[in-house]
């Protein structure tokens, strides 16, 4: 996947996969769940026949997606929560988020 930004840091150019603006909204969708691996330790993203372990970041993401927030608002979070940079942030955000949703655990709503 190549990620290429526009001057006004909207679009993700994630070749052919489908690109998040910062205005969007990505939800879990029905059948998929966050749960805790208390076996295993740690967090997991639960859909039909799949299971995808997730590290600390990918579960503080995921725990944002709300269906009402947009990327920019959690991204904007995440940001203060951390006090980490902002461009970076959203970088790796949108990157995850486009990749789950390539793999139809994710949906834009």
């Amino acid at each position: 996947m190549t990620r290429t930004e526009n001057p006004e840091n909207t679009e993700l150019d994630t070749g052919g996969a489908p690109a998040l603006s910062e205005t969007d909204v990505v939800k879990i969708p029905r059948g998929v769940r966050l749960r805790e691996d208390k076996a295993r330790g740690g967090w997991v993203l639960l859909a039909p026949e799949r299971v995808f372990q997730l590290d600390p970041v990918a579960r503080e993401v995921l725990s944002r997606l709300d269906g009402e927030r947009s990327i920019a608002a959690i991204v904007d979070d995440l940001a203060a929560t951390f006090a980490a940079p902002r461009e970076r942030i959203l970088i790796d955000v949108r990157a995850m988020l486009v990749d789950l949703l390539t793999k139809n655990v994710l949906e834009v709503v």
